[in-house]
Order: structure tokens, then sequence, then C-alpha cells
């Protein structure tokens, strides 16, 4: 069986998941502290990031968009890129902006600093970085809500690559409770579609230990 190397609350792990879950691939989970720089997992990605992921033939694929290209040519249906050519880049567009702009703005923020460095206690967190991440959520939460006024999903009609790239970060700032869901009613319907599908309901199941989501975030209509 296949097997994910992944962490809690790493968006790149959690977008593979989404993947693997819409194609109906079998897979197993492993948990990997990137962290602790294990000599057995740098071997399988000399980057020390999850995800990774382990086929059958113990082959190791790394890099969050070659592994989702490589299911979308291995496992074609349903297909997570569209058949149009337009919308096929902005799929691909859209899902490097949530991997790319949400990650560096926000999601690696919110994560160092309340989860490995205040709760986990790696370091001295920094109320300058999360008050950063804040101001730049609001950029990206408009975002969200610009593209949710004119689609039903956020690249066209049907859920892509794009919705799970931006489930997969807004899931873990939402674990956070950083997101105040009354001041964006459109992102938020969006977003209770999303929330709605089997894949993503997995993600939401996830608990790091002695840290809690807020009592909305599993909840389907919230």
């Amino acid at each position: 069986m296949i097997t994910l190397y992944h962490h809690w609350l790493s968006p790149p792990s959690r977008f593979i998941r989404v993947l693997l879950d819409e194609k109906r691939v079998p897979y197993r989970m492993r948990l990997e502290k990137e962290w602790e720089r294990r000599p057995e997992f740098m071997k399988l990605n000399p980057a020390g990031e999850v995800p990774v992921l382990i086929l059958e033939n113990n082959q190791p694929y790394s890099g969050v968009m070659a592994i989702a290209e490589y299911l979308e040519e291995v496992y074609p249906a349903p297909g997570m890129l569209t058949t149009d050519t337009e919308e096929r880049y902005e799929i691909r567009r859209l899902t490097g902006w949530f991997h790319s702009k949400i990650s560096a703005e926000v999601t690696r923020h919110i994560v160092s600093e309340k989860l490995f460095k205040r709760f986990l206690r790696m370091g001295e967190p920094d109320s300058e970085a999360i008050r950063c991440a804040s101001h730049n959520l609001r950029i990206h939460m408009e975002y969200i809500t610009w593209l949710a006024e004119r689609r039903h999903y956020l690249a066209g009609s049907q859920f892509t690559m794009a919705d799970a790239a931006a489930a997969a970060h807004i899931s873990v700032i939402d674990y956070f409770g950083d997101i105040v869901w009354a001041d964006w009613p459109v992102a938020k319907e969006w977003y209770m579609r999303v929330k709605s599908r089997r894949s993503v309901r997995g993600l939401l199941i996830d608990r790091v230990t002695g840290l809690q989501p807020p009592a909305h975030y599993e909840k389907l209509d919230f």
C-alpha cells in the first residue's frame, strides 16, 4: 500500500491527502516530525520536508506539486484538472498561489509561531510575525471572497486542485481560530461546500494532542 509521510498541520500534506481521497486511492499515513531531521527521512527527501509519498515499489516521491501532477497522470479519474486549457491554467495558477503566497505570508507564520514556538516550545514566539500573518490573512480572505463571488468553486464550476490547496491552508489556519468567519460570509459559503466533501472532512478529524481547535472547526454548518 502507498505510504504518505505527513504531519498534522502541514498544508502540503493535507493537499495531497485530499487528492488521494478524491481519487479513492488507498494509502496509509505515517507521522513525520520533519523538524527532527531524522537521517532515515532525509534519505527519502534531502529537503527534509513532508509530504513524501512512498509507492508500492518503495520509490519515494517528494515536492508537493510534482506529487500532485504525478497523481493526476497515474490516477486520472476523477480529474483534479479540467479538460479546458484556460481553466487548467487557472487551476494551476491558483494552486501555486495558495502553496506560495498564502503559505509564505500567513500559514508558515501561524504554524511556526503558534505550534512550533508557543506550543512545542521550540523558540521564542515573535508577536510581530503573528500580527503580519493576521494582516496578510485579510488580504487573502478578500481574494477568496472575490473568487467565490464569481465562481461556484475557486477556479470554475467544479472542485479542483485549486480548492484542495486552498482548503489545505484554510483548515490549518482555522485550527488556530484565526479566521473570523462572520467577516467573510461569501468565503464561508465556499468553505462549507468544501468541508462537505469526504476528502476534506478527513482532514478535520486530525488533532494535535493538547492543542484543540475551536468548537466550529469540524462542523459543516457553522
